[in-house]
């Protein structure tokens, strides 16, 4: 029986991934801070899907919590897919932001991701099976729309996914970073800025979302943009980047850099 983990889970997009991969015959492991907005989402999939569905409160910010997630991903041999959903968001500037709120998003963005992949990826590499999806953000490629430490993490979370990729992906995993545009969660209202001050042709349904990010799944992409209406636009940056790699380490500077003695 294959189980899907997914952080994140209460509402929002991981409730929507919730809610699709039942439907495809994963058992759940919701994870999420709310125990009673889980428990409720819990008992509604396992009666709508016929589904088994485990919750485990937990604020992955806290490490005593977030250990007790990364034990679960690495002792659970049913476990099939990680869906890395959880995260924080920040609109306030670098310099209007405390230094503890950063701490905090990167802590969960950063921090608590890379734990729960690095416990769940050995023994889908073990097992030869399995998938990891990372919910990145367009602000991987476009880092000046909000608070830069947010876009930062989730480049960081575009880079490691490609890494993984390139790592685990001959032995059995399928990794999918999925970066959404402005999505109508509560997202918005835990950052501070409301979702209905957006621009309505910005923001897309968690639904739509989910549906196209598991479209982008099924189609075996590592990197799922569900807004961009032509994928040539981002293979084209991607070509790019690769041809530039030959030359981005070589044992003399550029031209441009020599001065004259």
């Amino acid at each position: 029986m294959k189980t899907a983990l997914i952080t994140g889970a209460s509402s929002g997009i991981g409730a929507i991934y919730a809610e699709r991969l039942a439907r495809r015959g994963y058992d759940l492991i919701l994870v999420a801070r709310d125990a009673a907005k889980l428990s409720a989402l819990a008992a509604r999939l396992e009666a709508s899907s016929g589904r088994k569905v485990d919750t485990i409160a937990a604020d992955l910010g806290v490490q005593a919590d977030l250990r007790r997630v990364e034990q679960r991903l690495a002792s659970d041999s049913g476990i099939a897919m990680l869906v890395n959903n959880a995260g924080l968001g920040a609109v306030k500037s670098l310099v209007d932001s405390t230094p503890e709120e950063l701490d905090t998003l990167i802590n969960v963005n950063v921090t608590a991701l890379t734990r729960l992949t690095r416990a769940a990826a050995p023994g889908m590499v073990a097992r030869g099976a399995g998938a990891i999806i990372n919910i990145s953000s367009i602000v991987a490629l476009k880092p000046e729309l909000l608070n830069g430490v947010y876009g930062g993490s989730k480049a960081y979370v575009l880079a490691l996914s490609q890494s993984l990729h390139h790592e685990l992906g001959d032995k059995g995993v399928q990794v999918q970073a999925v970066l959404p545009g402005a999505i109508a969660t509560p997202f918005w209202d835990r950052a501070g800025h409301a979702v209905d001050n957006l621009p309505a042709e910005w923001v897309m349904t968690p639904e739509d979302l989910v549906d196209a990010a598991l479209a982008g799944f099924d189609q075996g992409e590592l990197v799922t943009v569900p807004s961009l209406p032509d994928l040539d636009d981002y293979n084209r940056m991607e070509q790019a980047r690769h041809a530039m790699a030959g030359n981005l380490s070589r044992n003399k500077p550029a031209a441009r850099y020599v001065t004259a003695a």
